[in-house]
């Protein structure tokens, strides 16, 4: 954002005006219901949006970004007419291309110097206005004033706010902190604390809550606030935000008529009520339901380890070299699934690395490696994370074609190397295992494969994976290739 602003030639105490005000415009949006756009000249015919905010608490009457984006005459009107005025502008308009009828007001952002540096742009659409009209008059006057905070930079701290959403309460408060708006909402929400009557014209400090104190504390440090607390078995997140009147004619006759002395005293409070009760009863759920899943992939993984511990011992006291040879395969079979699950138990996400499932399979591989065997191993190519379906997939994919490298390849060779290499395509995933062991015979065909490893293979690239596979002799090396499409982890949910 600091980039797009300095691009204007700005000076450093413009700059940093113009960076407070973006700071105070999210909450801004959100509180008025309206789009906010920051403005700078470019020339005499084209302005450049700066900065951009969009309303949580309704839908925004653009579906796109304008930050960086040229307006001209032809779709800034408005806008175009306050910089060649040098002055507010509000105006009736019609949005290009939707035709969406909105007010707009634009406000020249004045400089150290006295040049106007920015504009501002108040975009509602005619429904939300006369919404906005019908709501009591103090509740107006403070947005009001909210909206001449922002556009003065006094709303920076108010970036550490979280968004106020389209089922959040709010209620204003005046000087005195007497409730002088109650929002339908906002009565909804305290209605469950147990208030039933009319709220209006009653002090904060005679509700059995922590409004008052945080407005307190807030006025104290003339900053906005927001805490969590827990009240009769709900969680709220409660957000206060002081306001004054600007330091203009009819702002200080406003500050006469609600007591004020001073320019810059507080004139009110906007408390800003979310109901967390649901979203963290979620969590907790959620955050269960985790560590259980986790505790059963450990099991899992015990489990498989367990096997192939009992076939490990019954490997050696085999004295047949070919159940010696089955019962390898089958055990290298087992700790390739294995190694998913030990990535799934300790972590929460359901996306593997299978870079990280590559190299431990080959750690695996290099412990049954035939003495007298020289073989080294190599794992090349980026992290590639993928759901866990397709992960254990992969993982048996690369365990077979390395067993197939080894014994295939290096059958009648004591030294060489395999290598796995990992291609991200974006959307897809190409893996190879390359050795530069015994080339493939000219009759080859995965059609007629020699081993069930290359069965299992073929089985699961196409059937699990969707995708193809194929070897083929090049450069003196045999190169097994797999590609296939990523699938996002949200395709490949917990409960599925």
């Amino acid at each position: 954002m600091r980039k797009l602003f300095t691009s204007q030639s700005l000076t450093e105490p413009d700059l940093a005006l113009l960076e407070q005000i973006e700071r105070g415009m999210s909450i801004t949006a959100d509180l008025s219901r309206a789009d906010l756009l920051l403005i700078c000249p470019r020339n005499i015919d084209e302005v450049v949006s700066v900065a951009q905010a969009q309303p949580h608490s309704i839908a925004s009457i653009y579906d796109t970004s304008l930050v960086n984006r040229t307006l001209t005459q032809v779709d800034a009107p408005v806008i175009l007419n306050a910089w060649h005025r040098r002055r507010h502008v509000r105006a009736q308009r019609a949005l290009i291309p939707t035709g969406t009828p909105i007010m707009q007001d634009v406000y020249p952002i004045h400089g150290q110097d006295g040049e106007v540096v920015a504009l501002f742009s108040i975009e509602t659409s005619l429904i939300q206005l006369e919404r906005h009209s019908q709501r009591h008059a103090s509740f107006r006057r403070a947005i009001e004033w909210l909206l001449w905070m922002c556009m003065r930079g006094e709303l920076a701290s108010a970036a550490e706010l979280s968004p106020f959403g389209e089922w959040d309460g709010l209620v204003l408060v005046d000087a005195q902190r007497r409730i002088t708006y109650l929002s339908g909402i906002a009565n909804n929400l305290y209605r469950k604390l147990g208030y039933m009557d009319d709220m209006r014209g009653k002090r904060l400090s005679s509700l059995g809550t922590r409004d008052d104190e945080m407005v307190v504390a807030a006025l104290q440090g003339h900053r906005p606030l927001e805490h969590q607390v827990e009240e009769n078995q709900h969680i709220w997140i409660r957000k206060v935000l002081p306001v004054w009147p600007p330091p203009t004619v009819p702002g200080r006759l406003q500050r006469l008529f609600s007591g004020q002395t001073r320019p810059g005293d507080v004139g009110g409070t906007l408390i800003m009520v979310h109901d967390a009760t649901e979203d963290q009863r979620k969590q907790q759920e959620l955050e269960v339901k985790t560590t259980m899943i986790q505790e059963v992939h450990h099991r899992v993984k015990n489990n498989l380890q367990t096997i192939a511990a009992m076939l490990r011992m019954q490997a050696r006291r085999s004295e047949s070299e070919a159940t010696r040879h089955d019962l390898q395969e089958a055990l290298a079979r087992i700790l390739s699934v294995a190694v998913i699950y030990e990535f799934l138990s300790l972590k929460e996400t359901q996306s593997i690395n299978i870079r990280d499932v590559g190299q431990r399979i080959i750690t695996q591989v290099r412990q049954i490696v035939t003495p007298g065997k020289q073989v080294s191993f190599s794992v090349d190519g980026p992290a590639i994370y993928l759901p866990s379906q397709q992960a254990t997939a992969c993982a048996l994919v690369v365990n077979e074609l390395i067993q197939n490298a080894m014994e295939h390849g290096f059958e009648t060779q004591d030294h060489g190397h395999i290598k796995l290499k990992l291609i991200d395509g974006g959307d897809s995933v190409r893996l190879e295992v390359c050795d530069n062991g015994t080339l493939l015979p000219d009759d080859f065909s995965l059609d007629k494969p020699t081993s069930l490893g290359l069965q299992i293979v073929r089985t699961l690239v196409e059937g699990d994976l969707h995708g193809r596979v194929w070897l083929m002799n090049r450069d003196d090396e045999v190169v097994a290739t797999v590609e296939f499409q990523k699938l996002a982890v949200a395709e490949h949910s917990v409960g599925k």
